[in-house]
């Protein structure tokens, strides 16, 4: 079951899966759902192109951005370089592709933000997707952003 602190449209990971991280990350108290997209949005795009820790060496694009709308998300897709071993090995060279996915939700005292990233192939992800999500939050934690 997943925690009341989950309980949103994004799915929660397959039971035992490695390859998948799921969190939230709660916006100080006070911040409304545009100030959290705003702060959101100012966080994805300051993700380097070029990748960070050794990960997403392929870059990074929006695929679709409905911060300030209705559903309050926006869908993300992360490529590794395709120039390790194992992407030589298991992927026939070829990058490996995440999908990372955000969604602003109404909290009883500040806008939260439902967090889900996960590899499309494969049972483990090496730690990929949390040092992605690390990263994201780093930037949020700055400004006063929590777990």
């Amino acid at each position: 079951n997943p925690s009341p602190a989950l309980a949103a449209d994004l799915d929660i990971c397959p039971a035992k899966a490695n390859n998948c991280v799921r969190t939230v990350f709660k916006s100080p108290k006070g911040t409304s759902k545009k100030d959290a997209a705003k702060t959101l949005r100012d966080a994805i795009t300051a993700y380097p192109q070029e990748g960070q820790n050794e990960i997403d060496g392929g870059g990074w694009k929006i695929i679709n951005d409905d911060l300030d709308g209705a559903s309050g998300l926006v869908s993300l897709e992360f490529s590794s370089s395709g120039k390790g071993k194992f992407a030589k090995f298991f992927n026939g060279g070829k990058p490996f592709v995440d999908d990372t996915l955000l969604q602003i939700v109404d909290g009883s005292d500040a806008a939260n933000v439902q967090v889900r990233s996960q590899s499309r192939v494969g049972d483990s992800d090496f730690g990929v997707n949390a040092k992605r999500v690390d990263y994201l939050f780093a930037g949020l934690s700055a400004k006063g952003w929590t777990k």
